[in-house]
């Protein structure tokens, strides 16, 4: 049948994720840093992701595409985890993340944040605590998420922090700049496992190539009950 249905243009998709929360159908997934429309019949053509994509990338075409099949969307909702969360990341099954607090380790943590401001929106292009530095770009909720996260990534690293899905604005611009001014030694990426964060790993890849240098890097991701997955 004929109708109208969403169109990405993968060209101007910058990954952030933000149209795959706002799609309460889940006809948008994330592959590869791209948003994708993998669920044709799960798209009712309203719209909803349209004003979430900061970059223009969604818009409405009609041609031949499956009928909306919403008693498949339902039946996809209810196979999701419980407790869904309103700013669109898979909800967690609360029972299957109990922990016996009175087992707890209760010994005082020390910091391991070594300068400040750590926004990448507020911190310095050029900084002396810059040089020679192994860098740590964070998305906020992974130091949360993992319990551990100043003793094994922000220790011996200058970290900066951020959340595509609230900031303005891309970080590309800003991290190539850091990169390519400075001496920098490698650089580390956490993000969770939600698709948002798809947006701070794809501006750190950009980043790295825009700087024309060949520094070491990798990207580890954590899922939302603080597990590593990569």
């Amino acid at each position: 049948m004929i109708r109208k249905i969403i169109k990405i243009d993968e060209n101007k998709c910058n990954g952030c994720g933000a149209c795959a929360a706002a799609c309460h159908e889940g006809a948008i997934q994330m592959i590869d840093g791209k948003a994708k429309l993998t669920r044709e019949d799960y798209c009712d053509g309203l719209g909803d992701c349209l004003p979430a994509c900061p970059t223009g990338a969604i818009s409405f075409e009609e041609r031949e595409a499956p009928a909306y099949n919403e008693a498949a969307v339902l039946a996809a909702k209810q196979k999701k985890a419980t407790n869904p969360l309103p700013c669109g990341c898979p909800g967690t099954n609360s029972k299957a993340i109990k922990r016996d607090v009175t087992s707890a380790v209760t010994a005082p943590a020390i910091s391991q944040l070594a300068q400040w401001p750590v926004q990448i929106k507020l911190v310095p292009v050029n900084a002396p605590y810059f040089d020679n530095a192994n860098l740590l770009v964070a998305a906020d909720c992974s130091a949360y998420a993992y319990a551990n996260f100043h003793n094994e990534f922000i220790r011996n690293h200058i970290t900066l922090i951020g959340c595509p899905k609230l900031d303005e604005g891309d970080y590309a611009e800003k991290l190539t700049q850091i990169i390519a001014n400075n001496n920098i030694k490698s650089v580390t990426v956490t993000r969770m496992e939600v698709p948002c964060c798809g947006g701070i790993e794809n501006a750190v890849k950009r980043a790295l190539q825009a700087s024309g240098k060949f520094i070491p890097w990798r990207i580890v991701t954590i899922s939302t009950d603080g597990r590593i997955l990569e």
